[in-house]
């Protein structure tokens, strides 16, 4: 993601989203300083911030092409008739 004077924050590798008894999403970031681990921490998002993020991404990558192993929300949909849609 970003990068301000050596610190960066992603998500971190291989840990899912998780979901707390109020429906809120939790998706693992960690905060690293030129290249050295300094934490993690959950990004805590409501169901409507997480889909209004969903969307921003979407919207972002809709010229972007589609690697073979994107999720199946990226992947193109074949209607019957030949029509394509995303």
């Amino acid at each position: 993601m970003g990068e301000a004077q050596g610190w960066e924050i992603a998500p971190v590798a291989g840990r899912a989203v998780s979901r707390d008894l109020d429906g809120r999403l939790a998706l693992t970031l960690q905060i690293t300083r030129h290249g050295d681990p300094v934490a993690c921490a959950p990004l805590w998002l409501t169901v409507t911030e997480a889909e209004r993020v969903h969307a921003a991404l979407c919207h972002a990558l809709d010229q972007e092409p589609v690697p073979s192993d994107a999720p199946e929300c990226r992947k193109p949909i074949q209607y019957p008739g030949g029509r394509q849609r995303f």
